[in-house]
């Protein structure tokens, strides 16, 4: 029997347009984003955002963008309907942050909508309005000046089961304004405003300069994040990565300061994300996340946007080229910050943003970001220097100066003060040992205290990974070669990246269509468990084009090994030792932080000293 209800029949317009919106309009904060994306595509230079009620009340966008001429208007309203799309040629090489031609109409099937414009060269503005249902836009002339204002009223007013979802206003306006944040941050040459109820909450100026640009970013990131970040610029094969990242130091509990951008683009991928927590995967400590502002520029040729109706997730036509040049720009930026190597244009923290105690438990160890002092001295050699005195007297920082090959001109000059700033070592010199765990050293800023088992794990770390990798992994035949049982296309994958494995040390064989044998394995993970790290190692190479999880577990167990070789806690140092390792410290990459992401050293200035003394007061 057939009823009415199984019959194939054209949805209504109406019914049509509830639907897109489903897919488009979430909350207020989906509005927001598809409002303010036409205004960028449009060419505005300034945007004024006022939102009532979280916007569930009113949301008012208005631009100086180049309008739109009468006879455009309704169509605007229409689904499918676009300026920006005009063949498939287009929609291989999207610049436009908008293209799908249902913004408004989704927007204006939900709400009570009003478009004004008055177009670039016209001397009359326009006025078109909906509310909410499939009718004929009223249009009328109206006062405008060049630009475009939108005006979407009574959210789901005629959608009453959409808005019993919406949270609490203030929740709302969070996410509104998280969003405004991220445009904001996408384009530095557009003035920004944001009023909530009447009150402003966001007023942005255009910023053209480098400064300029970092003063927008700490007014949305805030300051700490500016001042504890490192600047990135790196181009290579048609591909171009800039913006800061923020120091492994300077991390966050949750995945909330993070901003990528593709070619203007806010997105958030899988892939991205892979590469920047593999970049970090060796500094940042357990639990933590790493906070960064980046910006890909690449050939909207090799990119597809058209994933996803919020255009929130792309695809790239070479993901494994993309992901090995994000990981090796971070991991090399990351890798070359050593103690008294100045983050790039980074200014001299203020006295109100530093907090007095640096720790983890303020989520910063910001003497580590800021230090502008000399190239790190060359490297301590011990059996050239001259045994200095226990006790850290002065006498004994003028035998630390005369044992670094005469950097000051006579102890008693170097008893009197550190003579020549330019000259000290960036971590200074060691002048006493803490209860066998911490190095008190002085440098030019002040004081400088160090973890000494956590620094001396590091060193030891990284000149076990170079070892490592001058020599090469050696492979361990198997006696009786392990078979695992894997799907077609895993079997595939392993035929497709066998000189990969080999190099890695693995020789995998394959033995049917769904099986296959490890007949070696690295000699230093005879004790993993081989199948699962093979079947694991398949899983990231056909999800990302790459996989870092057998050098993962060799660093580990290499960190384990450094943990065991380094300097115990108890143990009394000579100042020669201290020195020797402040130094070493110095010549070393990711020395900051030890192996578990755990900082190494801080810095406290005199300013700081004297702040907590209340000297000049």
């Amino acid at each position: 029997m057939t009823s009415e209800m199984s019959r194939i029949q054209l949805l209504s317009p109406r019914l049509a347009n509830q639907i897109a919106a489903g897919e488009v309009v979430e909350r207020p904060a989906s509005v927001i984003k598809e409002l303010l994306e036409n205004s960028l595509d449009a060419g505005a230079l300034r945007i004024d955002i006022d939102v009532e009620q979280g916007g569930v009340k009113l949301l008012r966008v208005r631009d100086d963008g180049v309008g739109i001429v009468e006879g455009d208007l309704p169509l605007a309203l229409s689904r499918h309907a676009t300026s920006k799309i005009r063949d498939l040629d287009d929609l291989e090489r999207v610049a436009t942050l908008g293209f799908r031609g249902e913004a408004l109409a989704s927007v204006s099937s939900v709400s009570r909508l009003t478009l004004t414009s008055c177009a670039e060269g016209a001397d009359q503005a326009w006025q078109v309005e909906t509310e909410g249902r499939d009718m004929a836009p009223r249009l009328q002339p109206a006062a405008h000046p060049r630009g475009t204002t939108v005006e979407v009223r009574d959210l789901f007013f005629n959608t009453p089961a959409r808005r019993k979802f919406l949270r609490t206003e203030k929740t709302e306006f969070s996410h509104l304004e998280e969003v405004v944040k991220r445009l904001a941050l996408s384009r530095f040459d557009v003035t920004f405003n944001l009023r909530h109820n009447g009150r402003t909450v966001l007023g942005l100026r255009p910023a053209h300069t480098e400064q300029e640009a970092r003063r927008r970013v700490g007014s949305i990131c805030g300051p700490a994040f500016v001042e504890q970040s490192l600047s990135i610029d790196s181009e290579r094969e048609g591909l171009r990565l800039w913006g800061w990242v923020g120091m492994p130091t300077f991390s966050r509990s949750q995945a909330d300061l993070q901003y990528f951008f593709v070619n203007g683009r806010t997105i958030k991928d899988k892939l991205v994300a892979h590469a920047v927590r593999q970049a970090y995967r060796d500094v940042l400590f357990n639990g933590r996340h790493p906070t960064f502002v980046l910006f890909l520029e690449v050939d909207p040729a090799v990119v597809d946007v058209n994933v996803h109706p919020t255009k929130h997730e792309v695809r790239f036509r070479d993901g494994r080229m993309v992901h090995d040049f994000l990981f090796s720009t971070l991991y090399r930026a990351l890798a070359d910050q050593r103690p008294g190597e100045q983050a790039q244009a980074v200014p001299e923290p203020s006295p109100q943003v530093l907090p007095v105690a640096n720790g983890l438990a303020v989520g910063v160890f910001s003497g580590q970001t800021h230090m502008p002092l000399a190239e790190p001295a060359a490297a301590w050699n011990a059996s050239s220097s001259q045994l200095m005195p226990e006790r850290p007297t002065a006498a004994a920082l003028a035998g630390a100066a005369q044992a670094y090959g005469g950097l000051y001109g006579s102890a008693p000059e170097a008893a009197g003060h550190l003579a020549n700033a330019q000259e000290i070592p960036p971590l200074g010199y060691a002048v006493a040992q803490l209860h066998g765990v911490y190095i008190l050293a002085e440098n030019t800023l002040g004081l400088v205290v160090v973890d000494m088992h956590a620094a001396h794990e590091r060193i030891t770390y990284e000149r076990l990974k170079l070892a490592m990798d001058q020599e090469g992994l050696r492979s361990q035949p198997l006696l009786v070669p392990e078979s695992i049982a894997v799907s077609q296309r895993e079997a595939d994958c392993a035929e497709e990246y066998a000189s990969w494995f080999v190099r890695l040390g693995f020789a995998l064989q394959r033995m049917g269509p769904e099986s296959l044998a490890i007949r070696e394995i690295p000699s230093l993970l005879r004790q993993a468990d081989a199948p699962q790290l093979v079947r694991d190692v398949l899983a990231d190479l056909m999800e990302y084009g790459t996989s870092d999880r057998v050098q993962a577990h060799l660093n580990e167990l290499l960190g384990t090994m450094a943990c065991h070789g380094a300097i115990r806690a108890n143990r009394r140092l000579t100042l020669t030792e201290m020195n020797g390792l402040l130094r070493d410290m110095e010549q070393t990459e990711r020395s900051g932080q030890c192996n578990h992401g755990r900082p190494t050293w801080t810095q406290m200035s005199m300013t700081e000293l004297d702040k907590l003394f209340l000297r000049g007061r």
